[in-house]
């Protein structure tokens, strides 16, 4: 006896589609499944025979062969359980539906209860592009369906209910679909109006997210540079749609979406603690995972103590900041996934955090300091578009009782700035200044006469390398959006400029 049900499976970001055939024999009796399972799927012969006598079916007594097409493609994970025990009822007659247009993915309990499983927005999103009516997941997985269109989504809890379903005996109500939230997302945030002084800092940070650019923030302890790195997702420009699905979609397959969440709304904010390892930056495992740095996509990627990392994982950051993505290859898969993210570092001078301060006088043994700061390789520094010092605060700016300017008036400047870019790059999938290509670069931020003049004394004299002088020119086109100029004048060089100096006030010593 043959039967054959649909189901999905998981590579990386993409899902494919995967034929669940079963037959069975008057045999010696055996279980047996084929198609490349990995050791969880295999597992399986062990959950379903007990989750079916546990939800009033008997199990076939026999030889089961259950193959999992393409079997050219390795399937991983617990997912396959449910749409193996259904194929094996339908085998064995114990059920008969029509599942041409129905598709099955969950984990089944020994007590026949179907568990969340990780990856499922995107298996549903297969679905719908196949053409499939129906898609039957775990009920615990529901909301992060809730956002999606033209295919019904049915939460399933248990065997029993399923099969009550599927034969006519009692309905299960599909998943309700929700529109996107155009309300404002982001008044639970850290706001730009709890900072005192630090103009300066303040101005860098919005040039920064109105151009996507990757910043890093120097100064000694208690002058705030984790305070502004937090609050920069407040005035980032609300995410589209499209952003959230495709963040939603990471979270999916990393397993780490909350419970109840549908999409994500707000930009990520990640904070790794300095001693993660390279894997936990980049992804990792038999089949790669997606990472801080990919977790991070469309957000902000804060690294706190930058000089505290690993070599290891400092310089796996390298790619990932240039491309905006990272493949991660393995024995068995090779993997990319997305990372475009603003990373934001921040960092002491030295191991006291007084090298260089006007006011305290650094207390570090001679040479500390330097070999603090060489932690941060040449390669990775330069790839930091802005350098950001931010000085100990006064005084009189900590006692001031007004509120510094909130962040709802920054993100309205910044809005605007990324409305010209979007419609700069209309139909080339780039959003912000920072991933312009080379050619982008050389059309869009070509400098009026006289800020060429100043750009190239400034090159011949701060020793600039080509990857500075790119990120000087794109910094200088976002300066000139925030001015709603056309022209990338004198004033926008000149300020993009100043933020490449710190490199030479600590570095060059």
């Amino acid at each position: 006896m043959f039967a054959q049900v649909n189901s999905l499976g998981l590579f990386g970001m993409e899902s494919f589609a995967v034929r669940v055939e079963t037959d069975l024999s008057n045999a010696m009796p055996r279980f047996e499944v084929v198609g490349l399972p990995d050791s969880a799927v295999s597992e399986a012969k062990s959950r379903v025979p007990s989750a079916a006598k546990n939800s009033g079916f008997s199990f076939p007594i026999g030889k089961i062969t259950v193959n999992l097409a393409p079997a050219d493609i390795r399937k991983e994970g617990s997912v396959y359980d449910l749409p193996i025990l259904l194929c094996i009822l339908l085998a064995g007659r114990d059920i008969a539906f029509d599942g041409a247009d129905k598709a099955f993915v969950g984990e089944l309990s020994l007590g026949g209860e179907v568990q969340s499983v990780r990856g499922v927005l995107p298996m549903v999103i297969q679905a719908r592009a196949q053409g499939l009516r129906e898609v039957y997941i775990p009920a615990a997985n529901a909301a992060e369906t809730a956002a999606l269109r033209d295919i019904r989504v049915y939460p399933v809890q248990t065997v029993r209910q399923l099969c009550d379903h599927l034969t006519g005996k009692t309905k299960i109500a599909p998943v309700r679909p929700e529109d996107y939230p155009q309300e404002e997302l982001q008044l639970h945030l850290p706001d730009f109006r709890d900072v005192k002084g630090q103009l300066g800092t303040r101005r860098a940070l919005e040039v920064a997210a109105a151009g996507g650019h990757n910043c890093l923030l120097v100064g000694p302890p208690g002058s705030g540079k984790s305070m502004l790195a937090k609050r920069i997702p407040s005035i980032l420009p609300e995410m589209t749609f499209e952003e959230s699905l495709e963040t939603t979609k990471l979270y999916s397959v990393a397993g780490t979406l909350g419970a109840g969440v549908s999409l994500i709304t707000t930009r990520p904010f990640r904070a790794p603690h300095h001693s993660v390892s390279g894997a936990g930056l980049s992804g990792g495992g038999t089949v790669p995972r997606p990472g801080e740095i990919s977790l991070a996509h469309n957000g902000v990627l804060f690294l706190d103590e930058l000089p505290e990392f690993s070599r290891n994982a400092m310089e796996i950051l390298r790619q990932p900041m240039e491309d905006g993505t990272i493949t991660i290859s393995r024995v068995q898969a090779s993997l990319t996934y997305p990372c475009e993210t603003m990373v934001v570092a921040a960092m002491n001078p030295c191991p006291c955090g007084y090298f260089g301060d006007a006011t305290r006088k650094c207390t570090c043994p001679q040479g500390a300091a330097q070999k603090y700061l060489a932690r941060v390789s040449g390669p990775l520094l330069d790839r930091f578009d802005l350098h950001i010092e931010v000085p100990r605060v006064a005084f009189d700016k900590l006692s001031a009782k007004e509120d510094s300017e909130e962040s709802a008036k920054i993100r309205a400047r910044v809005n605007a700035a990324r409305a010209l870019q979007e419609k700069r790059f209309a139909g080339t999938g780039i959003h912000a200044n920072a991933r312009m290509t080379a050619a982008q670069t050389r059309l869009f931020c070509a400098p009026t006469p006289a800020a060429m003049h100043l750009l190239e004394a400034a090159f011949e004299r701060l020793g600039l390398s080509a990857r500075a002088y790119d990120k000087i020119l794109r910094v200088s086109r976002t300066l000139a959006d925030l001015a709603g100029s056309d022209a990338v004048d004198v004033p926008h060089v000149a300020e993009a400029v100043q933020f490449r100096g710190l490199d030479r006030k600590f570095w060059a010593g």
